[in-house]
């Protein structure tokens, strides 16, 4: 998965150019990980799971009645993408889209199956840092292609309901099995959102005792990744509002009240980014509010402190002149004198700012 913030090297959308459409040419993370095709072929009664390296062992499970999901880990390998696309007729722009982890979220329609692509999302805890995968698959009337960047994901909990006879998965079609991959993956959000709202919680606390420019950063990189996660979310909300208008006819109109559910909960996460976005917001205006008050209460002790002195520096100024016609010069107690005054001056202004309320 790649990093939130700190981006390594990738191969651009600049390595495409003058290149014919539906040419493949990976962009993402450069990654030398092994590909790996597992499939999962089942229906109420029946359950076969395998991984495969000859993908002509999954081309005729299309046409059974049962439900095939074949998971392929590791786009890089353009050669496997390529003979995926020609096995199960997918455009060349749709298998260009998949090689593109830059791509944006989105759903396409098409004639024999369709296309979705969202984001997966993970926490690391050492690091505290987000990292985002695309997530993609084929949708067709009874069998789902997915497509990972790496080996490894969140799918576990449904390999295992996949397992379990009793399981309503079993008893669904393939665009059950889309909402149960797309339901896991909105449920991680949740537990990404509720990590980084810790994280924020964190900072409101901090924000009266911390005011340095390590903590300031701190509060930027934070809403930084906060903002990464609204762009890599919010088009979801888009995607789901096409297959919830039932024109998909992968989609049964019976599963369209859990694709609902969905949408609800891809709401819930978009409010709560903007919640923590907006309290990152006051934590950094209340911050610099903080650190203006105190330089203001830093000038004033200066300000006052220089004011005291003014008319102390002026009687010293006076009696510091070279003339020799100054009479308090020669005389016994002059300099106690001075001195009783100037502490007179300096206690009277002090009693003044504190009857003003100054200081």
């Amino acid at each position: 998965m790649k990093n939130i913030t700190n981006r390594i090297k990738e191969s651009t959308l600049s390595s495409k150019s003058g290149m014919p459409p539906g040419r493949l040419v990976y962009i993402g993370k450069e990654t030398t990980s092994e590909k790996r095709i597992t499939v999962f072929d089942y229906d109420a009664t029946n359950f076969k799971e395998f991984e495969t390296k000859d993908l002509n062992e999954c081309f005729p499970l299309k046409e059974t009645e049962t439900v095939t999901w074949i998971n392929v880990d590791g786009i890089h390998h353009l050669d496997t993408i390529e003979k995926i696309g020609a096995g199960f007729n997918i455009h060349p722009l749709v298998l260009e889209d998949i090689v593109n982890t830059q791509q944006r979220p989105k759903v396409e329609r098409g004639n024999v199956h369709s296309f979705i692509v969202f984001k997966m999302l993970d926490y690391n805890n050492k690091t505290k840092n987000v990292n985002v995968e695309q997530f993609s698959f084929v949708l067709g009337r009874n069998y789902l292609v997915s497509f990972q960047e790496n080996i490894g994901d969140i799918f576990d909990s449904v390999r295992t309901r996949l397992r379990n006879p009793d399981s309503r998965i079993r008893n669904y079609g393939a665009d059950y099995l889309a909402y149960t991959l797309m339901d896991k993956v909105i449920d991680n959000y949740f537990y990404i959102i509720e990590k980084m709202g810790e994280r924020v919680e964190e900072i409101e606390e901090r924000a009266f005792n911390k005011q340095d420019a390590k903590f300031i950063l701190e509060i930027s990189h934070l809403h930084r990744e906060l903002a990464v996660l609204r762009k890599t979310i919010w088009p979801l909300r888009e995607v789901i509002n096409t297959l919830l208008q039932g024109e998909m006819k992968e989609i049964k109109t019976e599963t369209l009240m859990f694709y609902r559910d969905l949408y609800d909960h891809t709401v819930q996460v978009i409010d709560s980014i903007e919640a923590y976005r907006d309290s990152l917001a006051s934590v950094l205006d209340l911050n610099i509010s903080v650190q203006s008050f105190k330089m203001n209460d830093v000038m004033k002790v200066l300000t006052i402190t220089s004011t005291i002195f003014i008319p102390l520096t002026f009687i010293v100024g006076i009696y510091g002149m070279n003339f020799d016609n100054l009479p308090e010069l020669h005389w016994k107690y002059g300099y106690l004198l001075i001195m009783v005054i100037m502490g007179i001056v300096a206690i009277g202004m002090i009693a003044y700012f504190k009857k003003k309320k100054w200081w």
